[in-house]
């Protein structure tokens, strides 16, 4: 059985298609009721707009054998954590009391690249910590090591690929910062995500309004694309999938 649908690439400008009708029409709509967030917020909070990923990411766990009814997408997604009650993931995948998966699916939206950058990489690293310190004190009771997903759509703009300075006043960053743009950053964090372990694959995808809307998009590394990214995944799940369906004492 293929883990993964044959015509994903179609699937995923569907995705980012959504994300940018919906984008584009939640703008629309506050700048009709004259309540448009200041700096474009309302890319941010205005929602929906992964849900064409989240579906798209659901449907693929289906495929590998997993009920839809174990795969929480829009309501129970709290987990516990260690140094916060709980957080709340974008899909959470349980199956007879096993925690099985986790995934974040952010996206950002200029024109903010900066303050925004800085957030979305303490959010992924915070949200990562304190998963696996829980999972290391029980939290998720007798679950194996779950697995940990982390998507990024990001805008292709003049803004999100120009080089960015960095201020050095005590000590040297780390060379790969050095004039690397908000686009490279991203890369450079969702790599680093998966060296360090904490998330098991990462997948960065970059498109622009006029061009998303129509469905197409970039993938800046084939390490982080989706297609590596819905593999690892589905391989992941359906060995779990295949171990519980065995059960004590079969072969």
């Amino acid at each position: 059985m293929a883990l993964i649908p044959g015509n994903l690439d179609a699937l995923v400008a569907e995705a980012v298609s959504h994300f940018w009708r919906v984008r584009n029409a939640q703008a629309a709509s506050q700048r009709e009721r004259g309540s448009l967030d200041h700096g474009f917020r309302s890319a941010v909070t205005g929602g929906a707009q992964m849900d064409g990923f989240v579906s798209l990411i659901s449907n693929i766990i289906n495929k590998v054998g997993v009920a839809d009814a174990k795969v929480f997408r829009k309501d129970s997604l709290e987990l516990p954590g260690f140094f916060r009650p709980t957080k709340e993931w974008d899909i959470v995948v349980v199956v007879d009391g096993q925690l099985l998966a986790a995934v974040e699916a952010k996206s950002q939206v200029g024109p903010s690249f900066g303050n925004n950058f800085n957030n979305r990489t303490e959010e992924a690293i915070g949200s990562a910590v304190d998963l696996w310190t829980a999972f290391r004190e029980g939290a998720y009771r007798a679950s194996a090591r779950p697995w940990l997903g982390y998507l990024f759509l990001l805008e292709e703009c003049p803004r999100s690929l120009a080089p960015v300075r960095v201020k050095e006043p005590h000590f040297p960053v780390f060379p790969e910062f050095q004039g690397a743009s908000y686009a490279k950053r991203y890369e450079l964090l969702c790599r680093k995500l998966v060296l360090e372990r904490h998330y098991e694959a990462a997948a960065l995808l970059m498109s622009s309004s006029e061009a998303g809307a129509q469905g197409r998009y970039s993938e800046p590394s084939m390490d982080l694309s989706f297609r590596h990214f819905a593999a690892s995944l589905a391989g992941h799940v359906a060995g779990i999938a295949a171990q519980q369906n065995e059960g004590p004492g079969k072969s």
